[in-house]
């Protein structure tokens, strides 16, 4: 994983994308964990376990639960997208397969601390998020993300997936 970068003055939007990018990105560790494990790639308790604690936390910043649910089931269904794809792969090439992963509580913990960081960025972009100048200003920070972080075709699809409903 790149290190994480400042944000840019020009990109208001920036910290919270890079934040969600980094929230994707766990997605191969999740996806060795359960592979090794033989565990399912979609967890409905989880789901609604992190779906309830930003939704949870949006109220405590004012801000519209269904709004941070809404982009949070986003982020969520383009990790287990990831995640799905990356199953395909090993089961076509047995060969590329992780032998090993870190333990899943140390990437939930990872993702928890990226979800609150998340919520605590959407409040604090609330008026970019809701701006005219929206779909430009998310289409700036995906790009210079997905440059410095070096984001592959596979992660700049899922970024665009779990941001679509950003500037609605």
């Amino acid at each position: 994983m790149a290190p994480a970068t400042a944000e840019p003055p020009s990109e208001p939007l920036y910290a919270l994308i890079d934040a969600a990018t980094q929230r994707l990105q766990t997605a191969d560790p999740v996806a060795a964990s359960k592979w090794l494990s033989g565990g399912p790639i979609t967890d409905p308790a989880r789901v609604q376990q992190v779906l309830a604690t930003v939704s949870a936390e949006a109220e405590s910043l004012s801000l519209p639960s269904d709004y941070v649910t809404r982009v949070f089931t986003d982020q969520i269904n383009a990790t287990e997208a990831i995640q799905y794809s990356r199953f395909s792969w090993w089961k076509l090439d047995p060969a590329a397969a992780p032998t090993s992963a870190p333990d899943l509580s140390s990437s939930r913990a990872l993702i928890d601390g990226l979800n609150q960081r998340m919520v605590g960025e959407i409040a604090g972009q609330w008026p970019v998020l809701h701006s005219p100048d929206c779909p430009a200003r998310l289409d700036a920070a995906k790009a210079a993300v997905a440059a410095d972080r070096g984001l592959d075709p596979l992660y700049v699809q899922a970024l665009d997936a779990a941001t679509r409903d950003y500037c609605s």
